[in-house]
């Protein structure tokens, strides 16, 4: 997705790419502070449940973020559940391959509600469902943490 927009290439000094992570599909986001405003980008498919590095190498090629943003899955009660310890290593991993921040964002059910929305309100078939639902809960942890920062 190339980025033709010269006020896009403006903006890059405020850029953020925010993560849904999975084993088997990431979701990806971008935003940035000027407008406070994510969008949806892609979902890069994982190859045996390791992060397509290829792929997300592009995007960060691409965009040139000050930083990234990972939603981070928890239980109800704050505790880790299954999943949380390979969001984290994703996150190390983010950080060392990178050099950049890493900002870690309670997903707060992120993926449930961009099925909600897109199942739901948009009615969205389940087939393009499953392709596009990564990456709306990503700009979802994007855009919370973009509101946070005020």
């Amino acid at each position: 997705m190339a980025r033709t927009d010269p006020l896009a290439a403006k903006l890059t000094a405020c850029t953020y790419i925010g993560f849904d992570f999975g084993n088997k599909k990431i979701g990806v986001a971008v935003g940035q502070t000027t407008t406070a405003t994510a969008s949806p980008l892609q979902t890069i498919r994982s190859v045996n449940q390791t992060p397509n590095w290829d792929v997300i190498s592009q995007v960060i090629k691409e965009w040139q973020p000050i930083g990234l943003v990972v939603g981070i899955s928890r239980q109800q009660d704050g505790s880790d559940n299954v999943i949380t310890p390979r969001m984290q290593k994703f996150c190390r991993q983010l950080q060392g391959r990178y050099q950049l921040p890493v900002y870690q964002v309670d997903e707060a059910l992120s993926t449930f509600e961009a099925k909600q929305l897109l199942f739901d309100d948009l009615h969205v078939s389940a087939g393009k469902l499953w392709e596009v639902q990564d990456q709306l809960a990503a700009q979802l942890i994007l855009q919370s943490w973009l509101n946070a920062q005020g």
